[in-house]
């Protein structure tokens, strides 16, 4: 109960903070205050408060596709940046706004879902790939995969980067990861999936204890193993691609918050994953007001913060698993 109180605290502490500060300061009674200021509401209401929704929707999706990659894997290390599936996502995204894909019964859902097939094909890709080469399916195969199918991936990103032409800085800032001036249609884009794509995790969290202690010990606890897995990297690859779609690429996130949830409030994934939800919420919306204040008037995408905090941490895990003989 501590873990939720914590949590909520820390994600309403942020969404006070991502609404407040700026370049202009705005009380948050501005939220509820029916005579403020015009200008101040407009602030509030069209720029700063989408903004953080959408910063709390990309982060608590990948907080919590991580929460489950891990569990899934068994391994602190994978999550959706390290297993190849943002760089899927990536691809489809792009390629969508490359070609000018639009299909009509889609509308605004056509970027989110093209990300999400880019995100799914990927996943199950590194999945065969690396069981081909490995098929006790160890973690360290299914990282190195994902590494190298990450490494394609981005290379066939630069390949359409360097042919798009004038829109160049526009495709290189969206991929570096930016929640700024998207606006409600974006996070009316991404919140059906988001909340389907949580819902499939969240329904297996069960599931995921079980598997913790095995397939085999998992099938006669009665659990449809197969199912599952496949209802988990539905569920991830959804979450993964919609963040992707509307925010870029934004490393790390779904593996420092699981990671420190775990440490902090135990390993029970009933817990773990609604615990990493509301912490990768807070954290994304912190690190991307971090990201517009720290050299203001100047805005650094918010993947550039991430992978700050991301990198040390990742180091972190990775030597103490090699001390474990876990990877």
């Amino acid at each position: 109960m501590i873990g939720y109180i914590l949590s909520i605290t820390a994600l309403v502490v942020a969404i006070w903070l991502g609404v407040s500060v700026g370049s202009v300061k705005v009380p948050i009674s501005t939220l509820w205050d029916t005579g403020a200021d015009k200008i101040a509401t407009n602030i509030v209401w069209k720029i700063r408060m989408p903004r953080v929704v959408l910063a709390g929707l990309v982060g608590a999706s990948l907080a919590i596709a991580g929460a489950a990659f891990q569990a899934l894997f068994k391994n602190p290390l994978a999550d959706p940046y390290t297993l190849g599936v943002s760089s899927g996502a990536s691809v489809g995204a792009v390629a969508t706004l490359f070609f000018g894909i639009s299909v009509p019964f889609l509308g605004i859902y056509t970027l989110p879902v093209f990300s999400m097939i880019g995100a799914l094909v990927t996943m199950l890709l590194v999945m065969s790939f690396a069981k081909l080469v490995d098929r006790s399916m160890k973690m360290e195969t299914i990282i190195l995969t994902g590494i190298i199918f990450s490494s394609f991936l981005g290379s066939v990103i630069s390949l359409m980067i360097a042919l798009t032409g004038e829109e160049l800085r526009q495709i290189i800032g969206w991929l570096l990861g930016s929640v700024s001036m998207r606006g409600w249609s974006f996070v009316q884009m991404a919140l059906p999936f988001m909340i389907i794509g949580a819902l499939l995790l969240g329904l297996n969290t069960r599931e995921l204890n079980a598997m913790l202690f095995g397939e085999e010990r998992a099938k006669h606890l009665g659990v449809n193993v197969k199912r599952r897995k496949m209802m988990i990297l539905i569920g991830g690859s959804m979450l993964t691609g919609t963040a992707v779609a509307v925010s870029g690429t934004i490393g790390f996130v779904g593996l420092v918050v699981p990671h420190m949830t775990r440490l902090l409030f135990g390993s029970d994934n009933r817990h773990v994953l609604p615990l990493s939800f509301i912490n990768g919420a807070a954290l994304l919306i912190v690190c991307d007001l971090v990201s517009r204040t720290i050299i203001s008037p100047t805005e650094l995408p918010i993947g550039v913060i991430t992978a700050f905090i991301g990198a040390p941490v990742f180091a972190f895990i990775f030597f103490r698993q090699r001390k474990k003989g876990g990877i």
